[in-house]
């Protein structure tokens, strides 16, 4: 093998797409050796990312970088469930004099809202107000229903992260929802790579930052968060089934765009930065649609 293992991910290559490990060199094609897997949702539901790790061990790189472009990893997933404001100062963000909500706020995404590690997030014409939310994301491996909290960690099977990214005027179209703000195409990002959760310690308190342009817009650290993983996953299960390759996005810190005085939207030419140890780093640009 030629390089140090990231992950696993998604890419396409001569309009071709495949799954494989990550390396600092490029991507090691594994979807040819494992027909039966499509994706990485089908690796992750049959409980065999160790068995492809391993795989790769001895795996040459077939796809040098600049000969691919990235997705998102998990290309198919069956939900996308997103967690608002789980951290303290983006509470307070909010200056509504209210004590953190005793549960989470949630709402869904589509999968072609993202992009991949590398890709342009899209400006539409409808709107400049694109903004930027920095998130750690975890990926569902065991299917449950009111799961308990103590059981939460068995149902992680990788972790990875976004770039929530929002059309901020379009979240306030309606009274009661946020959609519409939420799932333009391509206007955030997931990625680069999964990376399997060994324990809980892996995110019990690691440092999330994103950057733009190189400035420190966003720092946090998972420690924090109001809601837990185990209680974001006990209570999303306690409505919905949780199936292998659901991805939940757990919310984002302060300092998004929309909360400067002015605001700073993103405008094309941009580059976006999320951070976390142990995970990686997701990169992307901006660009009008």
């Amino acid at each position: 093998m030629t390089g140090t293992m990231n992950g696993l991910a998604s890419f396409t290559s001569a309009g071709r797409a495949f799954w494989g490990v990550a390396t600092n060199e490029g991507m090691i094609a594994l979807s040819q050796e494992f027909p039966q897997w499509r994706t990485l949702r089908n690796v992750i539901e049959n409980k065999a990312l160790s068995i492809v790790l391993e795989a790769a061990r001895n795996g040459d790189v077939t796809h040098p970088a600049g000969t691919f472009d990235w997705d998102i990893p998990v290309p198919d997933p069956e939900k996308i469930i997103c967690v608002g404001v789980n951290y303290p100062d983006r509470n307070a963000e909010y200056k509504d004099g209210q004590e953190a909500p005793p549960n989470p706020s949630l709402f869904i995404r589509f999968a072609r809202s993202f992009v991949g590690h590398g890709q342009p997030l899209i400006r539409p014409p409808e709107s400049e107000k694109l903004d930027y939310e920095g998130e750690i994301a975890i990926v569902i491996g065991r299917p449950g229903r009111r799961i308990a909290e103590a059981d939460a960690w068995r149902h992680v099977a990788a972790m990875t992260l976004a770039n929530e990214g929002t059309i901020r005027d379009w979240v306030r179209h309606a009274k009661f929802n946020v959609t519409q703000g939420k799932n333009w195409d391509a206007s955030g990002a997931i990625g680069p790579w999964l990376v399997p959760l060994e324990g809980p310690e892996q995110l019990a308190d690691i440092r999330l930052t994103t950057r733009v342009n190189g400035k420190v817009r966003q720092d946090d650290r998972t420690g924090r968060m109001i809601f837990p993983v185990p209680y974001l996953i006990h209570y999303i299960s306690t409505f919905t089934t949780l199936v292998p390759g659901d991805v939940i996005l757990t919310g984002t810190p302060t300092g998004a765009g929309a909360r400067f005085d002015p605001p700073v939207w993103l405008v094309p030419g941009d580059e976006i930065v999320v951070e976390a140890d142990g995970i990686g780093r997701l990169v992307n640009g901006v660009t009008d649609e």
